[in-house]
């Protein structure tokens, strides 16, 4: 069941950006009803931030560990063929 589902999601990539977009809009309007009143951190004062701080972290850490997997990992065409 869930093989299908996950197949189901493959074939449609814009829905499943969708998805991941209508999730994050939901935090931010989840985080306008939030208590405040007792902030440690001066991000916490700010509306939407740590759904802004998950989005632009994941997308740090996708370019980081791609560019480092290109140069640490990545091997010629013709490595095996030597």
């Amino acid at each position: 069941m869930i093989v299908n589902f996950l197949t189901y999601l493959r074939e449609r990539p814009s829905l499943l950006k969708w998805l991941f977009l209508a999730y994050l809009a939901f935090a931010l309007v989840f985080d306008f009803f939030a208590d405040r009143h007792h902030a440690h951190f001066w991000g916490d004062h700010i509306v939407g931030f740590w759904a802004v701080f998950g989005l632009v972290g994941c997308l740090a850490m996708i370019v980081f560990c791609k560019g480092l997997s290109h140069v640490w990992l990545e091997r010629d065409t013709d490595h095996y063929d030597k």
